[in-house]
């Protein structure tokens, strides 16, 4: 007997629109430099050392990805900027911010507004 397949009740859309950003970073990071654990990989983002990730420290650590591939550094990621793709639709560095400063809000499980650790390592949501 098989089961119907159902789909899930939540989005991945707002994942979707960072693919580009992941894709450039997995092409562009070596396997050497990937942090061995949680809290390295949280002391990348964490500017200030307070042990959190504020939303701003968020916001520009993965922006960096965007301004790499901003060739131009016009503030748009056109379709020749983008990695190959079905979605090469051109982005500005604004809708970008906006987007991850929604993703952070959703990754804040406490609502403290910071990410600890904890919040890091979980899936998003």
């Amino acid at each position: 007997m098989r089961l119907p397949l159902r789909r899930a009740a939540c989005s991945n859309a707002p994942m979707r629109r960072l693919l580009p950003l992941f894709a450039l970073l997995c092409t562009t990071v070596h396997a050497g430099d990937y942090p061995s654990t949680v809290a390295a990989y949280l002391a990348q983002f964490d500017q200030d050392g307070d042990g959190r990730i504020g939303p701003q420290e968020y916001v520009d650590y993965l922006s960096a990805g965007f301004h790499a591939m901003d060739a131009n550094g016009d503030g748009v990621l056109e379709a020749a900027e983008l990695p190959p793709g079905p979605r090469r639709t051109p982005r500005t560095l604004a809708a970008f911010q906006a987007d991850l400063r929604a993703q952070f809000r959703r990754m804040d499980r406490n609502h403290d507004g910071f990410l600890s650790a904890r919040e890091m390592a979980q899936p998003p949501r």
